[in-house]
């Protein structure tokens, strides 16, 4: 899922790394309703407008066109992993809460004490985890406090299913984006190591092409 700055280069270059290790990849389009565009790093000015264009219903409408696509290709909802960086990480928890998924995987996702596009906040939502969620944050990320990511490390526990949050000290918002500034490769290199790969053991592979919607 993408960042809130569109299905640019870098969620293209995710996107065929996850489908050359073997998996079937989408990228889904979110800001589909509004243009579509590829904004550039740091312009919050033309983002804004675009996130705040997202509602609930019209988010978990492209989560399922993408499960949909999936399904299509014989993938089945139980079998697919969902994976955030940004504003993509909060939607990456709320579809492991509001469909029937195999796992899903955040990168620093946002809107964990206050919501976002409609949705509660991820410290609300994860009680309701019914797939296996990993979230990973940068301790140094001035937009969502350590303090909010520990509660969200007790909510996700309380849901029943397996959690884990892995906290980077080094790192902050955007980590994983080797062409952004915050880029760490210390932390975007680990990311979960071994507990990623297990979250995501529970969606078996299919060794088939990367896919754009």
């Amino acid at each position: 899922m993408q960042e809130a700055f569109g299905v640019n280069s870098d969620i293209d270059d995710v996107t065929r790394r996850f489908a050359h290790a073997g998996w079937l990849a989408v990228a889904p389009h979110l800001f589909h309703r509004t243009g579509d565009p590829q904004l550039a790093y740091g312009d919050f000015d033309h983002v804004k407008p675009h996130m705040a264009a997202l509602t609930a219903e019209g988010v978990l409408d492209d989560v399922d066109a993408a499960l949909g696509h999936l399904a299509d290709a014989g993938i089945g909802a139980g079998r697919t992993g969902v994976v955030g960086f940004c504003m993509g990480g909060t939607v990456a928890l709320v579809a492991a809460v509001r469909r029937p998924i195999g796992a899903a995987v955040s990168f620093y996702g946002g809107g964990v004490a206050e919501g976002r596009f409609g949705f509660g906040p991820l410290t609300d939502e994860a009680t309701r985890l019914r797939a296996p969620w990993l979230g990973l944050y940068g301790d140094l990320d001035r937009g969502i406090p350590v303090a909010d990511v520990e509660r969200l490390r007790v909510a996700a526990a309380s849901s029943g299913q397996p959690t884990e949050v892995v906290r980077y000290p080094e790192a902050g918002h955007g980590f994983h984006c080797d062409v952004r500034p915050a880029y760490h490769p210390e932390s975007a290199h680990e990311p979960g190591g071994a507990r990623s790969s297990g979250l995501t053991g529970t969606c078996r592979r299919e060794r088939r092409s990367t896919g754009r919607m």
